[in-house]
């Protein structure tokens, strides 16, 4: 079985969640997650973001293995990663998930998988290629992403959001991936103001890609979650600036 694209594991989306919520998730599901050291999750302990992304996957004769890349931004600045190995090889065919700390003990974990030796293997590409390969430039899901693409438009309050022409476009979108965005922060402003910047990629139906840019806040008037949509994240990026300072 192939892998058309390196595929994003997201949570479904509904509102941003705190790093911690993610590894409480992973811990929970995770069969061996009793053996990763106190240090560890100690460190983890107030993280400020998480991402996760597929990092390979490996499918024969109704048997899989996937592992995924899970990453916490830390306090310090510092990223700490933990590898998740989900699989289906034992009795009864059930999703098992483990969780390692180091990429060795992963491929470790992973060889004792009685998969056969034949099976296609998907890896991700390498960040640095002698010659660049053309493809999609970010991790698709296939989904229902046109209806997805709708709601986002639908429940952004700015009025200067993408309009008929980029929603027509979004129609045809048959996969996308959600990522936040970090990088430059805005200006505090009003103590307790909380902003976040997300990336809505889309796959349209002709091959082609485009981004909606979404900033969540509560820089309101009476604290509420607001949110926003823009075409470029330099647009959003102006927006967090131009909101926070309004309530500064």
């Amino acid at each position: 079985m192939s892998v058309p694209y390196e595929t994003a594991a997201y949570e479904p989306y509904e509102s941003p969640e705190p790093p911690e919520e993610h590894l409480a998730r992973l811990l929970g599901r995770a069969l061996n997650s009793f053996e990763l050291p106190d240090e560890t999750i100690r460190c983890l302990d107030g993280a400020l973001a998480y991402d996760s992304s597929l990092h390979s996957a490996h499918h024969s004769a109704g048997l899989h293995r996937e592992t995924y890349r899970h990453t916490w931004l830390l306090a310090d600045g510092s990223a700490l990663t933990l590898w998740e190995l989900v699989h289906n090889t034992a009795r009864g065919r059930a999703a098992q998930h483990e969780v390692y700390v180091d990429e060795e003990e992963l491929r470790t974990a992973t060889m004792r998988l009685p998969l056969p030796p034949d099976a296609p293997e998907f890896e991700l590409p390498v960040l640095v290629q002698s010659s660049p390969v053309p493809g999609p430039r970010h991790a698709y899901a296939p989904d229902d992403s046109a209806d997805h693409a709708r709601r986002l438009l639908r429940r952004a309050e700015n009025a200067d959001r993408p309009g008929a022409e980029t929603a027509a476009l979004l129609a045809t979108a048959c996969a996308h991936q959600i990522t936040q965005a970090f990088g430059r922060p805005c200006r505090a402003g009003r103590a307790g103001l909380g902003f976040s910047l997300y990336e809505h990629a889309f796959l349209l139906g002709d091959g082609a890609e485009i981004s909606l840019w979404e900033v969540e806040h509560t820089a309101t008037p009476d604290g509420r979650h607001m949110c926003e949509v823009y075409a470029s994240e330099e647009a959003a990026r102006e927006a967090m600036e131009r909101r926070a300072a309004q309530l500064s």
